[in-house]
């Protein structure tokens, strides 16, 4: 008899279907998965460690940067729960603002994960279309912040500024003559919400395009129905959240549950899946990016019709406006102080969660009365994901691997931290 024994094998941590740096430690019989080990915090940069050494409000660019796809929607859990700590409200045009942005990052999220899983099946169209949508969403982040991914636009009391009145147009080059850029500069004429409003009109059919390629593509219903199956109990006993549990046909999402911002006076339906498979979760994403598309051209809608203020009127907290700081010394100094110093946070402990794009993002915030956090914890959605992949891979083969790690949409900075 030959002897037949099981094969460890290392899958990553520079694997381009590992979307990050993740080491998986596989031991195989042949090409079956029998264990699976994921190594992380290969990544680590400390976000919370090092939000203890700075203000509260020099601390959001942190979170632009844990996972790195859903930029917005970390900035808009750390600013509640400081906001909770505060005892502050924004005003009501901030929150549909932001409102706004959280649902433009949760396309940008999904067309991302969209774009990479289908490379990652062998769907090379996938990622050009993806990517050519989120050029677009791109401009309007850089509209209102000055950035294309780390905005820092939320901020304790409202967002840094209000929508700008125009958008930026493009300039003819030696590969764009006059007649391209006039045609691409047509939805930029107006305002920035005019030119979310332009593509929520063309967004539902790239939408179908995709579903065209995948929904009922034999190769991809191959790859995807009946892998990485999760039942609804143990969806809940493993805390999974977002997609994940919903792909599993349990009907939870915070923005309806527990509902925050403006979510409460928007109309929108939570989509969930059947049978808990990767294919089942590809399906309640695309589904989620249309009534995405359905909330933010109600947000357009509201945000034209009622003007005001984007920022608590609380000084302590909210700077002075730039034209007061230049001709106000009172204003330079206050500016500066709020900029440097930052302001103190009562004494107590808050927890406030978002509903983002991979699951349920939250910050766990302790004070101890000073400019800073005494402790900052972060509940990240694919920390929580990642944990389950053993028990999503076991039984399946080493290309099934790479559709759970797609189908679970997990990004490095936000499990590292």
């Amino acid at each position: 008899m030959t002897e037949i024994r099981n094969y460890t094998m290392n899958f990553g941590p520079q694997h381009p279907a590992a979307h990050g740096v993740l080491r998986l430690v596989m031991e195989m019989d042949g090409e079956v998965i029998e264990r699976l080990d994921p190594h992380i915090g290969l990544l680590h940069r400390g976000t919370e460690k090092l939000a203890e050494d700075k203000p509260f409000n020099q601390s959001i660019g942190y979170m632009d940067r844990l996972d790195y796809v859903s930029m917005m929607c970390n900035e808009h859990g750390y600013v509640r729960a400081v906001e909770k700590l505060l005892g502050i409200e924004p005003p009501e045009r901030a929150q549909y603002i932001r409102v706004l942005f959280d649902e433009i990052t949760r396309i940008l999220n999904h067309l991302l994960w969209l774009g990479t899983h289908g490379l990652d099946l062998g769907a090379m169209t996938m990622f050009l279309y993806c990517f050519r949508e989120r050029e677009d969403l791109m401009d309007c982040y850089e509209a209102v912040s000055g950035a294309r991914m780390h905005a820092t636009y939320y901020r304790p009391g409202g967002v840094y500024r209000d929508l700008p009145n125009q958008m930026p147009q493009y300039e003819p080059t030696k590969i764009h003559g006059k007649k391209d850029v006039a045609r691409m500069n047509e939805s930029r004429q107006g305002s920035l919400l005019d030119f979310i409003w332009d593509f929520t009109e063309r967004f539902p059919g790239c939408v179908d395009d995709y579903e065209t390629l995948l929904t009922d593509n034999r190769i991809w219903k191959q790859r995807t129905v009946g892998i990485g199956v999760v039942t609804p109990e143990r969806a809940l006993q493993l805390g999974f959240s977002g997609v994940m549990v919903r792909g599993s046909g349990i009907e939870w999402d915070l923005r309806k549950k527990q509902p925050y911002a403006a979510y409460d006076r928007i109309d929108f339906d939570i989509p969930v899946g059947v049978t808990g498979d990767c294919y089942d979760r590809y399906l309640v994403r695309i589904e989620e990016m249309r009534q995405s598309n359905r909330i933010i051209r109600q947000c357009v809608r509201w945000l034209k019709q009622n003007p005001g203020p984007v920022m608590a009127e609380n000084r302590k907290i909210s700077p002075p406006s730039r034209g007061e700081m230049k001709g106000d010394m009172e204003s330079l100094i206050h500016h500066f102080k709020l900029f440097t110093e930052g302001y103190c946070v009562p004494e107590g402990e808050a927890y406030a969660a978002v509903e983002a794009p991979k699951g349920e993002f939250g910050c766990y915030i302790i004070s101890d009365g000073a400019n800073k956090p005494y402790r900052l914890k972060i509940r990240a959605p694919g920390f929580v994901h990642l944990s389950a992949i053993h028990e999503m891979c076991k039984g399946h083969m080493l290309a099934d691997v790479v559709a759970v790690i797609g189908t679970q949409d997990i990004v490095f900075g936000e499990i590292d931290r």
